[in-house]
């Protein structure tokens, strides 16, 4: 008798609601949807061949996440934030990420740091591509291996919500060129500490990465300010 063949895991089903945070989260991504925008749920629906109930849900799911807000009569929008808004989350992302990476480098495993370091390969290969949803992806993969090696899924939870609720400004920051070297090069010295065990410099590093990030965005939002003729 011949060997039974291997079961193949079951297909993942992808629900008409995923199917509309996936794209919606696409859209934020890449910058189609900018912060203050208005999301249109009727013509989002129809764009993507399904009822307005699983856009409306899906919605729902951003606004939890701080990534939409709600206005009575008037609908969704991409969440809007201030530069001191955006410097207070950065802040309590300090907080929070600098306990998480004292405490998972010393639990990095050679998996993760592999994990790591392709998702340097990946933010390099996409941001030549100018693929701004995939540079965002490998970008998040990088800090939630290392987040995630604490092994505190509450604090991970803590964590997460504040990257949600920034993530319109990502495609903002990641739009320009130099900011994704830039991004890629203080990732490899990040990973360089990490592989070093060495919890001060990597720390040290982590809040120069953010305080980059903060100030071009700063900076990004008054050219912005100033276009607008507020």
């Amino acid at each position: 008798m011949g060997q039974p063949s291997p079961v193949s895991p079951p297909a993942r089903i992808v629900t008409a609601q995923g199917a509309a945070l996936t794209d919606l989260r696409d859209r934020i991504a890449r910058g189609d949807l900018r912060p203050g925008e208005q999301i249109r749920q009727e013509l989002l629906a129809v764009e993507l061949g399904l009822s307005v109930v699983p856009v409306r849900e899906a919605l729902k799911t951003l606004e939890a996440e701080g990534q939409v807000v709600y206005a009575p009569n008037r609908g969704y929008f991409v969440a809007r934030l201030n530069l001191k808004e955006l410097t207070e989350a950065y802040r309590i992302r300090e907080l929070l990420e600098d306990e998480a990476v004292a405490r998972a480098i010393p639990r990095l495993g050679k998996e993760d740091i592999t994990r790591m370091r392709e998702a340097i390969r990946d933010v390099e290969r996409s941001s030549k591509a100018k693929d701004i949803v995939a540079v965002t992806a490998a970008n998040r993969r990088f800090h939630f291996t290392l987040f995630g090696a604490a092994d505190m899924p509450r604090l991970g939870n803590f964590i997460r919500m504040l990257w949600d609720s920034t993530d319109p400004y990502r495609s903002l920051y990641f739009a320009d060129a130099r900011h994704r070297r830039l991004v890629n090069d203080e990732h490899a010295m990040i990973l360089e500490a990490v592989c070093d065990t060495d919890i001060d410099r990597a720390i040290k590093l982590l809040r120069q990465h953010r305080d980059n990030a903060i100030a071009s965005l700063g900076t990004i939002l008054a050219e912005k300010q100033v276009n607008s003729g507020s």
